[in-house]
């Protein structure tokens, strides 16, 4: 997904949208941790109703986090879904994260994963490598 098109402004407005509501002064690990409070203090008063929008609009700040910390894109995944792409090997999709936290609570915190993002980098890094022949 290009960096300038209409899909991902679109992506990276609703995350600015998250960002101001929640006073939020940077997409970095400390407001991932604080989003991860924010779902959790939202998972039993949150209206089935509301779910999706909230959903879609905590992935795209999630999403936003992890282009910005860890230098990746917003990007489509094999299935046309959209997600984050991450050094040519890796492909998350926050909105699902969002979900897991919402649907198990701590166990799959947002902010877990986030952290866990370096040792995934390295641990893709490591695989065979892919030469041009």
């Amino acid at each position: 997904m290009p960096e300038n098109s209409p899909e991902t402004a679109a992506l990276q407005e609703a995350a600015e949208q998250v960002r101001q509501q929640l006073s939020l002064p940077a997409y970095n690990a400390a407001a991932v941790e604080e989003l991860a409070r924010f779902i959790e203090a939202q998972r039993a008063s949150l209206p089935p109703a509301e779910r999706e929008g909230f959903v879609t609009a905590l992935g795209c700040f999630l999403g936003e986090c992890l282009v910005r910390a860890y230098r990746a894109e917003w990007a489509a995944g094999r299935d046309g879904s959209t997600g984050i792409g991450l050094a040519g090997r890796l492909f998350f999709n926050p909105f699902y994260l969002v979900n897991q936290q919402l649907n198990k609570g701590l166990e799959a915190s947002v902010a877990g994963f986030f952290g866990s993002v370096p040792g995934r980098l390295v641990a893709a890094g490591s695989g065979r490598k892919q030469w041009i022949s």
